[in-house]
């Protein structure tokens, strides 16, 4: 989660931006603030996101079906010998 720290930090630009700054720079100056603390904290995009998010579904996928065929080796070899 976001600490209270760097929404402090978060407000002290963007108060810095606004007192600094003409109006129609101020979009520009923020965005580039946030840029920068974004950049500081560990994000990923949407797009690295849903990729993992997908590794992880086969990922399941294939522990499930492992799980299943670990079990049936298991029961085959308790089985008596006929």
């Amino acid at each position: 989660m976001i600490n209270q720290k760097l929404l402090d930090e978060i407000g002290a630009k963007v108060n810095e931006v606004m007192a600094s700054s003409p109006a129609k720079d101020v979009e520009k100056n923020v965005r580039a603030m946030l840029a920068g603390i974004f950049t500081k904290m560990d994000l990923v995009t949407r797009e690295e996101f849903d990729v993992q998010k997908e590794v992880l579904l086969r990922t399941r996928e294939k522990l499930g079906h492992l799980e299943e065929r670990v079990a049936e080796l298991e029961k085959a070899a308790l089985k008596p010998e006929e």
